[in-house]
């Protein structure tokens, strides 16, 4: 292990290695080295301003943060044996320019350094799911418009209930993906606050331009409070708890098509590209991507459970269990952008059989429909539940059919919201027209 920055405070201290293994996070936050040398170039800046600097020593701390930005986009950077990624971009600074390498650490600790760099790589995750989410309500209103006529059971307690166009389900998940682009949307606002110049607690010194330093870094403004930046881990919960919520839906969307796609149903086919086959039984196919997805909401889960975990309890002001955010932060985030992903091309490769979907439309499924028709007629509406529901417990329902048809059934629910082709169209006109969240 390379010598670390605070080595002198303990100078006569023995390593053991299964410490040393516990306490580096360089296998973890490596990832965040651009965003590292990114927040390094802006305090260079600042500690320019302040006198910290010369001129001539800026331009060297400057041409060398861009020599490792170069080696970490290539891939030759060698991070063995460091702590941590902050450790390492300062050790290769010095290396690079000498004393004024190791000025780069004046009035700022890790505690800000690791805040800061998360910001900057939460931004950039957030909008790429905001990105990824539109994408894939896209190709769910591009479905939804190519099967307008497609007419199926809508199901509730898992047993038929009414009629409903195929594409107003697809249309009710876009709207439950607008509120998750929201959520996102929302997120990115708050995470637009910079940490850097915060210091270990208490601020920095030397009147370090913090707005400088957030300019610089593409934020709207510095953080508020040095002690509540580098103590608390709200964003990271928050830009989690995003994805655990979106998860819950594509893992539920996945549920209705892995069943959809069954034989027993036969509703919509997948694409071969997304599933796979038994290794023993030659007859299957297998929908392995959705069963992933499915599974993989409960990751992102387990991941939002741990970081809430992680910060109950915690006294104010940095503590190492914090050193445990990042992997949960990362691993959501990664799970998040892959199924999505995915699940846009399951989407785009799923065909439709609007046949078998009607052929499931029961007669009793047109049950409300007599009841409204009574209704009509001037009949409470109580009353005319009864007569139908007498029926249908006597066995004597329609006679095997229906009052009236799949295709009169949906029309006739016209008003805001329902499932009348007019209303449909309005729905994904709305979704396609409206502005994408970045």
């Amino acid at each position: 292990m390379k010598s670390r920055t605070w080595q002198s405070r303990l100078p006569e201290r023995k390593a053991d290695p299964a410490f040393e293994a516990m306490n580096a996070s360089i296998g973890v936050d490596i990832r965040l080295i651009r965003h590292e040398i990114a927040a390094s170039k802006a305090h260079a800046a600042v500690l320019a301003d302040a006198g910290i600097y010369t001129p001539a020593e800026h331009d060297s701390v400057n041409r060398a943060l861009d020599s490792l930005a170069e080696e970490a986009s290539s891939g030759s950077m060698d991070a063995s044996g460091f702590e941590d990624v902050h450790s390492l971009v300062e050790h290769r600074l010095t290396e690079l320019c000498g004393g004024a390498g190791a000025k780069i650490q004046t009035g700022r600790s890790r505690n800000e350094q690791t805040a800061t760099a998360q910001r900057l790589y939460m931004k950039e995750s957030a909008s790429a799911a905001a990105g990824a989410i539109q994408s894939l309500m896209n190709a769910m209103i591009e479905k939804a418009s190519e099967n307008m006529d497609a007419i199926m059971p809508g199901y509730t307690h898992c047993r038929p209930a009414q009629p409903i166009r195929f594409s107003f389900y697809l249309a009710a998940h876009v709207a439950g993906l607008s509120r998750d682009m929201g959520r996102v949307q929302d997120a990115l606002r708050r995470l637009d606050e910079c940490p850097a110049g915060s210091g270990a607690v208490a601020g920095a010194p030397f009147g370090l331009d913090r707005e400088k330093a957030a300019r610089l870094l593409g934020f709207a403004m510095p953080s508020l409070n040095a002690l509540d930046s580098v103590s608390d881990r709200d964003m990271q919960i928050e830009i989690v708890s995003c994805a655990a919520l979106l998860m819950v839906r594509l893992s539920r969307i996945a549920e209705d098509l892995i069943l959809w796609s069954s034989p027993a149903f036969g509703f919509v086919s997948l694409g071969d590209t997304y599933c796979t086959s038994s290794s023993l039984m030659p007859q299957k196919k297998n929908p392995d991507a959705l069963e992933l997805i499915r599974g993989k909401a409960a990751r992102v889960a387990g991941d939002l459970t741990a970081l809430l975990m992680l910060c109950k309890g915690l006294p104010t002001g940095y503590q190492k269990d914090l050193q445990e955010d990042k992997e949960r932060l990362f691993d959501a985030v990664d799970t998040v952008l892959s199924c999505l992903a995915v699940f846009e091309g399951v989407v785009r490769e799923m065909t439709v059989n609007a046949g078998a979907m009607k052929s499931a439309i029961g007669p009793e499924c047109m049950a409300t429909d007599e009841a409204d028709m009574l209704v009509q007629k001037g009949m409470p509406f109580r009353q005319a539940y009864s007569q139908v529901a007498s029926a249908i417990a006597a066995g004597e329902y329609g006679n095997g059919t229906a009052a009236v048809s799949p295709e009169d059934s949906v029309e006739r629910r016209r008003s805001a919201g329902g499932t009348a082709k007019s209303r449909v169209a309005a729905m994904l006109e709305a979704a396609r027209t409206s502005s994408p969240i970045m």
